[in-house]
């Protein structure tokens, strides 16, 4: 009696398990057809005519596949290195008021890091801009240790410096100016827009076929 019940709850189970697998596999199934139907949608979309960085800078090799600089010159003995990312990254959302202008503001709109160095000193300069097509605002200016100076779990100091907003408008002309003459202006916007919808499709795609690779084995094992 106990051996045929036993076989019972066995068979029970093995049917249960089997409906379990046929289902999972069905998801699987259909997860990884819309993965290759996106993957192979956004491989054909055409890519942005190639956009040189305005002379002398130049573009930080392995930029497109880090999280770091991505243009690079000298003025002087000074190093100025530019990081860019999209506005919309750093202030999602943007209000209601805003919403009917959202693709065109994440095209339109960067986010710069721009940091001045000089040999021999521990501080580096750090500029933090929006850039536009046809404009460049600093939102701040701080001075913070340089990176490879400085331990990767070190804050800089707490105070960063007084809103840039609150500065005299001869202070604050006097900065713009200060970063123009190191090249950095409106005239960045044509190259940094197209690298980044060069590193955006590169990380699309790459974000696609991880997945899918995860799914198979999923599915394997």
């Amino acid at each position: 009696m106990w051996r045929k019940a036993t076989a019972s709850g066995f068979g029970a189970l093995n049917h249960l398990c089997r409906r379990h697998y046929s289902s999972s596999a069905v998801i699987n199934s259909m997860l990884l057809r819309s993965l290759k139907e996106h993957y192979l949608e956004v491989s054909k979309m055409t890519p942005p005519p190639k956009v040189n960085p305005p002379e002398p800078f130049t573009v930080v090799k392995g930029a497109l596949d880090a999280n770091g600089p991505v243009l690079r010159r000298s003025y002087g003995d000074e190093q100025i290195t530019v990081s860019v990312m999209r506005l919309a990254n750093i202030i999602p959302g943007g209000g209601a008021a805003a919403a009917a202008d959202d693709d065109a503001d994440d095209i339109n709109q960067l986010f710069l890091h721009v940091d001045v160095s000089k040999p021999g000193q521990k501080e580096s300069l750090l500029f933090l801009c929006g850039l536009y097509p046809d404009a460049l605002g600093i939102h701040s200016v701080s001075i913070r240790p340089r990176p490879h100076d400085s331990d990767s779990a070190e804050l800089p100091s707490a105070y960063t410096g007084p809103l840039f907003e609150d500065l005299d408008e001869g202070m604050r002309d006097a900065f713009h100016s200060y970063i123009e003459e190191r090249g950095v202006g409106d005239n960045l916007f044509p190259f940094l827009q197209a690298w980044l919808y060069v590193k955006d499709h590169r990380n699309l795609m790459r974000w696609f076929k991880s997945v899918g690779s995860f799914v198979k084995e999923n599915k394997s094992v």
